[in-house]
């Protein structure tokens, strides 16, 4: 198999800075002008050419001062600390966009507008996710501590279901809405509260999403 093939299959949250629905997907500008987020995935398959990714936790932190389509990004990866260093290295190469068509996803769109790419780093990766039940965990010991809920109606309480629907997405197809609250130190330092959360499952690759699996 060639080196620059590759596959993602998993589970994802993903909280950023912007009002519920995140006006990104629907090619608006951020709430706020700016853009502040963190993402993860425990991939349940996956591979970098030969090197298999099963079973590994991965992290993603960005920021733009501005809307991501102005660049003068800065992001960096967690890297579940069980990868051994050709997992570690393939991981590194797929968060950062390499091998990767031009567009194909996110994280190849996203390291178009970065200005300052972070070297990954390795630690434990907590992060137990449930789609479904827009339901996530997220923590990394001294870095991250993030937590998914659903979004409730804010006279009954009651649970409220969204979902977005993305025909010609680089992420994802479907994904349910819902809220997220973070706290992260370090180099991308962020504190989000009730604020735009995402659940989805991804079939990715190396030319984008995976629409057989991904239906």
């Amino acid at each position: 198999m060639a080196d620059n093939v590759w596959e993602v299959h998993g589970h994802e949250f993903v909280n950023c800075n912007c009002n519920y629905g995140c006006p990104c997907q629907f090619n608006a500008l951020p709430t706020d002008g700016t853009c502040t987020g963190v993402g993860a995935i425990h991939i349940e398959s996956g591979f970098h050419g030969n090197v298999r990714l099963d079973g590994l936790n991965v992290v993603w932190l960005l920021h733009w001062p501005n809307p991501i389509h102005l660049g003068n990004g800065v992001t960096q990866a967690v890297i579940d600390e069980r990868a051994n260093d050709e997992q570690r290295e393939a991981l590194s190469r797929i968060l950062y966009g390499f091998d990767t068509e031009m567009g194909a996803t996110h994280w190849q769109v996203f390291s178009t507008t970065m200005t300052t790419t972070l070297p990954a780093l390795f630690m434990p990766v907590d992060f137990e996710v449930d789609v479904e039940s827009r339901q996530a965990k997220l923590k990394v010991p001294g870095l991250i501590d993030a937590l998914g809920t659903p979004i409730r109606n804010p006279v009954t309480g009651e649970e409220h279901r969204v979902r977005i629907d993305l025909p010609n997405g680089f992420e994802y197809s479907l994904a349910e809405m819902g809220s997220g609250s973070s706290t992260v130190t370090g180099d991308i330092p962020m504190e989000l509260k009730d604020s735009y959360g995402q659940f989805a499952d991804i079939h990715l690759s190396n030319v984008g999403i995976i629409k057989e699996m991904a239906a």
